[in-house]
């Protein structure tokens, strides 16, 4: 028995460093192994100085919103734990991912110019290190940046939102937009619905038509004076009309049928009837891709915002690579006289950089500006700037 064992034994090792052999190769792909002392030095600056400044300015933001809205909270007696935990701990994130461009850029900025201030970029230069290489750890930071960036806004976010737009609803500004009047949209192929009157808070139409049509001609006419979405049903689009009637058209024959309530399918949900404002920023990334697609199918003209929301998060996550090359590249040179000006060049090119966004996505809401180019446009001029900044650098 222990000569088997020993065998055994003998064998599991063989195999073990046979395997670790053939995988070895598996140890290469670790990005940990190509960073050094330099780049884990550079990292640790970065995201540190980029979360302690969005620390610092989301906690003024957040002083002046409670002087702001403290009356408003008063009036409507908001208790304290929906004020922490329903608006504040979703208003936090919300801002801190809507202006991430900009603390990117105040933390190069600040930790750079440091640097630069006691001539450790100078010595870095010296001793062989090109400016490209010093871009290394800038540009990792930047990466992971992004993606948090990407993730917060596609995915958390929106959801937090749902949350946050509940609460001003009941305890800060108590409008909503909860009806709709004369809806009309394409449901399906050949298939239009009706609706007169909508209220969203009851799920509730009045003055109900579906109408299916084939080769341009109508088939069926369908009226009911109540339509009712079903909540509590396991699956989508789950509809109960109620005084219905429905007229089939065979050629010269018509049939028509009619009942007091009917349980129906109509591929439509509550969300396709109210347009909120600010409804486009509920929605994660493949929620809003499906909405797009179904409205577009549907011949909608109101998904421009929607679109634009849809392309601006990707977008947005590729500012902090343009903005940290830029405030590399003002920040890294020794100068007399401390950064002021060049802080204030680069503060100014932030704060333009986010503006044009705005501007970009009014040009495509409310011009025929299509909507991905509305929200690449900022990343499409300031990467100019950006490469002109970059052959300015100190080299």
């Amino acid at each position: 028995m222990k000569l088997k064992d020993t065998k055994l034994t003998a064998t599991a090792k063989m195999a073990t460093v046979w395997i670790c052999g053939k995988l070895g190769w598996l140890k290469k792909l670790n990005p940990a192994r190509h960073l050094k002392i330099l780049d884990w030095y550079i990292i640790r600056k970065f995201i540190g100085t980029y979360f302690y400044s969005i620390a610092l300015i989301i906690s003024i933001s957040i002083v002046f919103d409670i002087n702001e809205n403290l009356a408003k909270f008063t009036q409507y007696h908001a208790p304290l734990k929906a004020i922490v935990v329903d608006y504040y701990m979703n208003f936090v994130p919300y801002f801190a991912n809507l202006f991430s461009p900009l603390f990117v850029f105040i933390a190069v900025i600040f930790f750079t110019s440091k640097l630069a201030g006691n001539s450790e970029v100078i010595s870095m230069l010296a001793a062989g290190v090109s400016f490209k290489r010093l871009m290394r750890p800038y540009m990792i930071s930047a990466a992971l940046i992004s993606i948090m960036t990407f993730f917060l806004g596609a995915y958390v976010i929106p959801k937090g939102t749902i949350i946050k737009q509940n609460f001003e609803t009941m305890y800060k500004n108590k409008r909503r937009n909860t009806s709709s009047e004369n809806v009309q949209l394409q449901v399906g192929k050949g298939v239009i619905a009706y609706i007169q009157h909508y209220d969203n808070n009851l799920k509730k139409g009045y003055g109900f038509c579906l109408d299916k049509f084939e080769n341009k001609k109508l088939v069926s006419h369908m009226t009911a004076s109540e339509i009712q979405y079903d909540t509590i049903s396991d699956s989508k689009y789950h509809w109960k009309a109620r005084n219905w009637r429905i007229r089939q058209l065979k050629g010269m024959r018509e049939t028509i049928t009619s009942g007091s309530v009917k349980d129906t399918v109509i591929m439509m949900e509550p969300t396709d009837l109210v347009f909120s404002k600010g409804q486009q920023e509920t929605f994660t990334s493949p929620q809003l891709r499906e909405y797009i697609s179904k409205q577009i199918d549907r011949g909608s003209s109101n998904v421009v915002q929607y679109e634009v929301e849809f392309h601006k998060r990707i977008a947005t996550s590729f500012a902090s690579f343009i903005l940290t090359t830029i405030g590399l590249s003002l920040s890294s040179r020794k100068r007399k006289g401390g950064m002021g000006l060049y802080l204030g060049i680069g503060l100014a090119l932030s704060f333009a950089y986010i503006l044009l966004q705005t501007v970009s996505a009014t040009f495509a809401i409310n011009a025929d500006t299509p909507p991905m180019l509305a929200a690449w446009i900022p990343n499409i001029i300031f990467t100019v700037v950006a490469y002109f900044c970059y052959r300015k650098a100190p080299n």
